[in-house]
């Protein structure tokens, strides 16, 4: 999982947020944080739905629990992107990415 891709198009999405860490080189430290909250979202989503449904497909849970958990960083994060409307185009943008063929065999 490229939690720190996920978290970097978000910030990409808020470009004043972005120029500022950027300029004050904390870019890289906040997307690490934001990534490791991303992640722990995630598993926490995962094992409740996945107690709440055990007998679901394992890959719907994890699909299901981050949207949950990427709804939640939206709402976190500064809402920069509220200005332009483009909260949908960010979950889109990432669950593509999430859903794109990989390498990995």
């Amino acid at each position: 999982m490229q939690y720190k891709t996920i978290i970097y198009e978000m910030l990409q999405h808020r470009p004043q947020m972005h120029d500022q860490l950027r300029k004050s080189r904390k870019l890289l430290p906040t997307l690490e944080r934001y990534a490791r909250e991303l992640k722990t979202s995630h598993e926490a989503w995962k094992e409740m739905l996945g107690q709440m449904r055990p007998k679901s497909n394992q890959s719907q849970i994890a699909s299901e629990a981050l949207e949950m958990a990427l709804k939640e960083m939206e709402d976190r994060l500064p809402s920069a992107l509220s200005q332009d409307g483009n909260e949908a185009q960010v979950l889109d943008a990432a669950m593509l990415f999430l859903r794109r063929p990989t390498l990995r065999g």
